[in-house]
């Protein structure tokens, strides 16, 4: 089954909440989703003690270079799907876990540093992809992005990726309060009610659309 990965070296960039999102939408379409906190600082443990999900995704923290193959080759064989949240400076974990991953994402947020901790992202897939003899999928993304708007500097790091030949996911996260909400009030965003958060049905389309591209790629509708 397949095997996610977000991967940034920057902290801040919405990484866990893109592997939130993606979780989300997979067990809405009925999907059982295993979730790997391979952050030391385990994210996805701290939100999923919030609210009891275990009805819809199950969170496992496995942040050791020796085990997370085995974790990743043990969920694979008894989900749906397999999503890892992994923090980004422990280069032999996350090494690992690229070379079991069918798609590799990385989250960019709207500056030129943020670009330049995702080339160092690509640079480890690449030279994972030639450890393993194999093409390991990957895709840059925009997160947190503001609504409706889309800066000159956007638009000089799209352009600095397609001259490096730097495919990027055809959807960007934007920056919504329900994505936030999903942190302090726990769960999925299907899982929230308009009470709890406004614009809830915006996010929910994003969240739609950003699942959605992602699922494209993964059986080839979207082409490196």
């Amino acid at each position: 089954m397949p095997v996610i990965s977000f991967v940034s070296s920057k902290g801040g960039v919405g990484k866990t909440t893109g592997a939130v999102i993606l979780a989300g939408e997979l067990a809405l379409a009925g999907k059982t989703v295993a979730m790997v906190d391979a952050d030391p600082n385990e994210p996805l443990v701290a939100w999923s003690r919030i609210r009891d999900i275990t009805s819809t995704v199950h969170v496992f923290a496995d942040a050791s270079v020796e085990t997370i193959i085995d974790t990743i080759d043990d969920l694979r064989s008894r989900f749906d799907f397999v999503i890892i949240d992994l923090e980004g400076r422990a280069a032999d974990r996350i090494g690992f876990a690229m070379t079991r991953s069918d798609l590799v994402l990385i989250p960019v947020q709207g500056s030129l540093l943020d670009a330049n901790e995702a080339a160092k992202s690509v640079k480890l897939i690449r030279q994972m992809s030639r450890v393993t003899n194999r093409d390991i999928p990957y895709r840059v993304y925009f997160s947190r992005l503001a609504p409706a708007i889309r800066e000159r500097t956007l638009r000089d790091i799209e352009d600095q990726f397609a001259e490096n030949k730097i495919p990027t996911l055809s959807v960007s996260t934007v920056d919504r309060a329900a994505f936030r909400a999903m942190f302090s009030l726990g769960g999925t965003l299907h899982d929230l009610d308009h009470s709890d958060i406004g614009g809830l049905e915006r996010a929910r389309e994003n969240a739609v659309a950003f699942a959605q591209s992602i699922i494209s790629v993964l059986v080839g509708g979207e082409k490196q």
